[in-house]
């Protein structure tokens, strides 16, 4: 049985990583700081193939025990969002970039560490030229601290120089949607869902603006698929992850709301700027890898707005449910 360390275990991504890997029969190490809770773990904490561990990646005695006897690492942990890392920018960079440094370093140590699956993000690619789709050889404009931070780290990824038999790679996320054991709202598809369940108006600024979006069962796939799939297609590479099919301008999103919410008040404010605004070209993990989503972002409308409409969770307001 393959033993997997998951960084970020108890996140929206990251929750969801850990449980596909159990339903897959592997055994889960999980660790996370926990500055949200760890109550997305609280349905595999007792699984017998699970174990958590509550550290910090900055400390390197908390990286060292993480790593102790895994096969391999999906690494999500970070400071996640503009916001958050505009908020607190030392402890950003000391987490997107030096812990994410010293888990690569120490993993490398380890003969028994074989994979390093790194989750970036398409926010890399920051305001396309034209209107042509960006690949993954297009040239990165990162614009925003955290967008920044993922592209320093990947270069050091992309760029080092690792044994034979430790295979690297980078996983540039689409915008995630979705439902997840740790539910978070301040996420495009998930607010607008969210603000049309609760009957309020929806006030979306920038309706033009383009950005690709993958539900998070799709984007947690996507990293057991790179760790699983033939070391010679993966090794030191990077891979766009979503779908082709999935870009949308913010309008076409709510024109999607307003299929199955024909009543729903939405208000448009104009704005020429957004330092976001691209299309990403998703062929490679496709034809290279075989992967193909499960979902789409009407689906996942959908989903949140039931949820939220149910009443399943209480205050969809709350703090917990944001990153910042």
């Amino acid at each position: 049985m393959k033993r997997i360390l998951v960084t970020g275990a108890a996140g929206y991504i990251g929750s969801v990583v850990v449980k596909q890997l159990l339903n897959k029969g592997y055994f889960v190490r999980g660790i996370d700081i926990l500055n949200f809770g760890g109550e997305a773990l609280l349905s595999v904490y007792n699984h017998p193939n699970f174990e958590f561990i509550k550290g910090d990646l900055r400390n390197e005695d908390d990286v060292v025990k993480s790593l102790k006897e895994v096969d391999g690492v999906i690494h999500l942990a970070a400071i996640v969002g503009d916001p958050a890392c505009a908020k607190e920018p030392q402890v950003a960079e000391d987490t997107n970039w030096k812990a994410s440094k010293l888990l690569f370093d120490n993993a490398q140590l380890i003969p028994s560490v074989k994979r390093f699956v790194f989750a970036s993000t398409c926010s890399n690619y920051g305001k396309m030229p034209g209107d042509n789709l960006l690949n993954e050889d297009s040239d990165l404009n990162p614009v925003s601290l955290y967008a920044k931070l993922k592209v320093k780290f990947e270069k050091y990824v992309l760029e080092s120089e690792t044994r034979k038999d430790f295979v690297p790679t980078t996983l540039r996320f689409a915008t995630a949607y979705g439902l997840s054991p740790r539910v978070r709202f301040d996420l495009t598809v998930n607010e607008f869902s969210k603000e049309v369940a609760l009957e309020r108006e929806l006030v979306i600024f920038g309706e033009q603006f383009w950005r690709p979006y993958c539900h998070v069962e799709d984007l947690a796939s996507a990293c057991i698929l790179a760790m699983e799939s033939e070391p010679k297609k993966v090794n030191h590479r990077v891979f766009n992850v979503g779908d082709s099919n999935e870009n949308y301008q913010k309008k076409m999103i709510a024109d999607e709301i307003l299929k199955f919410v024909p009543s729903a008040k939405i208000k448009y404010v104009h704005k020429d700027e957004d330092p976001r605004d691209y299309k990403v070209d998703f062929s490679r993990i496709k034809n290279e890898l075989g992967f193909k989503i499960s979902r789409t972002v009407p689906q996942g409308l959908q989903e949140i707005y039931s949820i939220v409409k149910n009443g399943i969770i209480k205050n969809p307001d709350s703090k917990q449910y944001i990153n910042i």
